[in-house]
């Protein structure tokens, strides 16, 4: 297993402790677009699609702002994951990985490069027209797992 790791200063740092897929978790989530965020509000837990990017170890997320879930991860720590268990990886042999991590959200606005990188939006959302929120994760704690075949 391999998890990265947040420092004082603000570094992300992977450490490895004998997982065979020695790229960082963080990396990982380039190879998908899509991944789940996980959070509560009031008291009941909730979980959001939403696309993401990596940027300088930071993980963006676009979602729906039409439902408010943006609002309520903004300043609460939040979990988010993601997974390739869609790819035909077990199909090849390869590796089927999953990514998890928590850390503090805040709501930000992407400069035009970001935005860029998260390509087009879906054209609506449970029927109403997409509205883009965008929230920035910083990963304190992150863990991988993999299922080899």
């Amino acid at each position: 297993m391999s998890f990265d790791e947040l420092s004082a200063t603000g570094t992300l740092r992977r450490v490895v402790t004998g997982s065979r897929d020695r790229s960082g978790p963080i990396e990982l989530l380039g190879r998908v677009a899509y991944g789940r965020l996980a959070t509560s509000v009031r008291a009941l837990p909730f979980l959001a699609v939403a696309r993401h990017i990596v940027s300088d170890g930071r993980i963006l997320l676009r979602m729906h702002s039409g439902f408010g879930h943006h609002e309520a991860c903004d300043g609460s720590v939040v979990a988010y994951g993601a997974d390739n268990y869609n790819d035909a990886a077990s199909r090849t042999g390869d590796a089927l990985w999953s990514v998890q991590f928590t850390g503090p959200a805040e709501i930000v606005r992407p400069c035009p490069e970001q935005e860029k990188r998260f390509g087009a939006p879906p054209a609506t959302v449970n029927g109403e027209p997409f509205a883009p929120a965008y929230l920035r994760v910083y990963p304190h704690f992150v863990t991988q797992h993999t299922l080899d075949f």
